[in-house]
């Protein structure tokens, strides 16, 4: 009925539009006296052309109508009215179509819901998708002004708040770059993340601001880890050398004791683990921490009846290793062969946990081992491969600074000296311990505190704001007479200030100190290193030569490789990658081992394209990847021998290449057990594309796989396609979606779909990976499909860069944000869509050096 009604609607409008000067005149009437007289004079030429047809006058027209639509751009009346009069048919409050009703819309964009409703509806306009092909035609010249009149007001609106607010507001550490500052600091290594509740799970970046509350309960936690951090590290000054301990295992020593349990078998003077299932096989009890730290390993293992095209690859995991403590932390993988090899492995290790070290390769022959009392010699019994480990050494080790760094850092100028300490048993111990000595303790005090607060606040900070924090430790030091303990009070303090737990910036162009720790927490995720701080006090650091080789120079740092393993995190959500186990009964060739090589993919591929400043073009359609011999037999590539991950040419048969065929990529995209393009083809738009797609109905009913195979994801998805509500958003995602169909749910290639009967998995549906993208282009395969979106770089870099700004800024994309990012796109065509040269241009844009 609500349909047949607006088909009236539009058959009376088109009627109306047969009487040229009456219905146009009475259509108009009510806008026509909001007009002044410019505007006026423009509407009574428009309808005089249209009744003698003068070509030449609508041209005039068109300057004029452009003209006044710029002189109106302070309010949004002009463009709701607009709406009204074209889009109401449809979007009444009588079944409004898509839920959206032009009457609800508010002329309000201090309201998000509002401002992001208006940007849709642009957004709608400016594609062509409203009004609808079915619908009534809107004359481009019509849609040109309203598109520019909106964009100009919306615009200027968000300008002005910026101006008196800023762009971004409040920001603070996120829990990564607090670990990483305190590190830098006090010059510990503590991994403090993992004491830190978890960040909000918003969809965005953790550093964005409008996602980083703060709440009593986030207080108390930051003190906590602040008296974690300063203890330690006045623990690693004032007692003895923690990378003196040092143990070397025997095969013997890591052995099981006794003829049950899950330790390795002794077999020929060496610890023996067989491939197989059972929980926690192949722990050792010897190696258990007596202390949380960081820890080397080296050992030498070979392999056991290894087959003939492949060594046995292992895993390295730690953990308590017992039933009421089941989670295992990873730490690596290898493979061996049948001559020892020695390999090496760095982790932490929390007090109370052992290492596990076993075979780890789905694809390896399992025998039949008992549970806990696996008897001596049953897998060399049963010809099952296994690892042999010769001997084992365990070293404490500290990551970044020694111990007289830490010294010279925070105690700069102050003398040490080794005093007796006495043990528990009561007995004296000669150089356990050390002691501060001062010859003028409240002068040392104010100095290294004003020395501590600067590099704290990361900027020159005012007498006034260190005075307090002076006083606290002097009058800590003449309470208690210890000098040492006054200083730890001070330290504490100042990590305890707002001043270093949020950013410094003011509305504005950022000063060079704050572009400083905006460029250091971007690409380092930690406080800016003395370069940075020296060329922010010369106050050079905005120079865009100097800027652009700071960039340079900081992504070609160690911490550079920091910037691909942090930012991909989010924006291709690696962080998921442990989220869901795929089915071992239909995925049974994936392990850990897998998962670990496909991550480290990734990380390889898209630091060598960034190390190449190669076109954002290779993020979809590369000829090349990363992979080690397990890897690459995993996907069917041609055999690789490296236990290490190395660059492979890849030849169109391979059918991989790009983000989009990387198994971490396919595996964060899946539940573990079917596919789903609605969700894989919404991650595409939303990380490579730059689509924004919104959120589904609340009415709408989600996809549910038929197990049985009988029935085709397309068939699934038609009741979505065809409804109203639905059909522009799924015509955005299902053709990605659709593209990665021939790839299952742990990222192997697939013909046909499984198909799940009484347990047993045969070929089922054939997949039909074929789609038509939004802009009428056919493809028929995933191949296809890669071409045609490298085809159009402007939008992958377009997306790209958004990404990197809201992600180094703190703050989501603007409309008023499109200009900057238009200009990076512009600056990147020039440079062939570099990568690398996208990041500079990000760093170099008017949006990045503002608050």
């Amino acid at each position: 009925m609500n349909k047949a009604i607006r088909e009236d609607a539009k058959r009376n409008r088109k009627a109306e539009h047969a009487i040229p000067f009456a219905a146009i005149t009475m259509n108009t009437s009510n806008l026509f006296f909001t007009l002044n007289t410019v505007q006026r004079s423009a509407a009574l030429l428009t309808i005089w052309c249209w009744c003698r047809g003068c070509l030449a006058a609508v041209c005039l027209m068109m300057v004029l109508d452009s003209q006044s639509h710029c002189a109106a751009s302070g309010s949004g009346d002009a463009s709701h009215q607009w709406l009204t009069r074209n889009c109401s048919d449809c979007h009444s409050k009588d079944d409004p179509s898509g839920g959206f009703d032009v009457s609800k819309l508010r002329v309000d964009l201090d309201d998000p819901k509002s401002a992001d409703q208006w940007v849709r509806v642009l957004d709608r306009v400016r594609l062509g998708e409203m009004p609808p092909p079915e619908g009534e035609s809107l004359c481009d010249l019509e849609r040109d002004a309203f598109l520019k009149h909106s964009s100009q007001w919306i615009t200027e609106t968000e300008r002005k708040e910026f101006d008196s607010l800023g762009r971004v507001r409040g920001r603070r550490l996120t829990n990564l770059q607090l670990e990483r500052t305190l590190h830098d600091l006090l010059g510990i290594d503590l991994p403090l993340v993992s004491e830190m509740a978890d960040e909000p799970a918003s969809g965005d970046f953790t550093t964005l601001a409008n996602n980083q509350t703060m709440s009593h309960f986030q207080l108390k936690q930051h003190l906590k880890i602040i008296d974690a951090a300063v203890d330690e590290a006045f623990r690693r000054v004032f007692r003895e050398d923690d990378d003196a301990w040092k143990k070397e295992f025997t095969a013997k020593d890591i052995a099981r004791k006794t003829r049950s349990g899950r330790e390795p078998e002794f077999i020929d003077g060496k610890a023996v683990v067989w491939t197989g299932r059972t929980v926690f096989y192949g722990r050792m009890t010897a190696t258990t921490a007596q202390t949380s730290g960081w820890y080397r390993i080296t050992l030498q293992a070979s392999a056991l009846n290894k087959p003939d095209d492949r060594g046995v690859w292992c895993s390295i995991r730690s953990g308590e290793c017992t039933g009421a403590a089941p989670l295992l932390s990873w730490v690596g993988a290898f493979e061996t062969t049948e001559t020892p090899k020695q390999f090496t492995f760095e982790f932490w290790l929390p007090q109370g946990h052992m290492l596990e070290i076993r075979p780890n390769d789905s694809t390896l022959k399992i025998g039949k081992l008992p549970g806990a009392g696996i008897p001596n010699g049953v897998g060399g019994r049963q010809n099952i491969p296994g690892l042999a480990i010769h001997w084992l050494t365990m070293q404490r080790i500290h990551k970044g600074m020694d111990d007289n760094q830490i010294r010279e850092q925070l105690f700069n100028g102050l003398i040490f000296s080794d005093v007796a300490q006495m043990s528990e048993s009561g007995s004296t111990e000669t150089a356990s311990a050390s002691t501060l000595v001062s010859g003028s303790p409240q002068a040392d005090i104010e100095r290294l505190l004003i020395d501590f607060t600067q590099r704290a606040y990361r900027r020159p900070t005012d007498r006034d704001a260190i005075d307090n924090y002076i006083a606290f430790a002097i009058q800590k030091w003449n309470d208690t007479g210890d000098f040492a303990y006054a200083l730890k009070a001070g330290f504490r303090a100042i990590l305890c200030s707002p001043r270093f737990l949020y950013l410094k910036e003011e509305p504005g162009t950022l000063d060079d100190y704050a572009i400083a720790s905006r460029l250091s927490y971007f690409l380092w995720n930690r406080m800016p290193d003395a370069t940075l701080l020296q060329l922010a006090d010369q106050g050079v650091l905005k120079q865009p030569s100097v800027l652009n080789e700071q960039v340079e120079r900081m992504l070609r740092h160690p911490y550079g490789k920091h910037f691909v393993v942090d930012f991909a995190a989010q924006w291709l959500e690696l962080n998921q990658i442990e989220f869901t186990q795929p089915d071992p009964v239909l995925y049974p060739d994936f392990d850990l081992i897998v998962q670990d090589s496909m991550v480290q993919e990734t990380h390889l591929f898209l630091q060598h394209l960034l190390d190449q400043n190669a076109s954002v073009q290779a993020l979809v359609d590369a000829d090349f990847t990363f992979v080690n011999s397990r890897l690459a037999r995993y996907y069917g590539l041609k055999s690789v021998a490296s236990v290490e991950m190395q660059k492979v040419s890849l030849q169109p048969t391979d059918r991989r290449g790009g983000l989009l065929s990387h198994g971490a990529i396919l595996k964060v995209t899946a539940n573990g057990t079917h596919t789903s393009p609605v969700l894989r083809g919404l991650w595409v738009c939303r990380n490579i594309l730059g689509t924004h797609v919104p959120p589904p109905p609340g009415n709408v009913p989600a996809i549910e796989p038929d197990v049985r195979g009988a029935t085709t994801v397309r068939e699934l998805l038609e009741k979505h396609r065809s409804d109203s509500e639905c059909a522009a958003c799924h015509r955005q995602m299902d053709p990605p979606g659709f593209a990665l169909e021939n790839f299952d749910a742990a990222g192997q290639w697939r013909s046909h779909y499984p198909k799940l009967i009484e347990g047993r998995v045969s070929p089922g549906i054939e997949v039909d990976a074929s789609g038509t993208l939004p802009n009428g282009h056919l493809f028929a395969d995933f191949q296809n499909f890669q071409r045609l979106i490298a085809e159009n770089p402007d939008v992958i870099a377009k997306n790209f860069a958004e990404k990197l700004l809201a992600y180094g800024t703190g703050e989501r994309i603007h409309f008023s944000d499109r200009e900057a990012i238009d200009e990076i796109v512009r600056v990147a065509r020039t440079n062939n869509y570099g990568m690398r040269s996208i990041v500079v241009a990000v760093a170099q844009s008017r949006v990045f050096q503002s608050k």
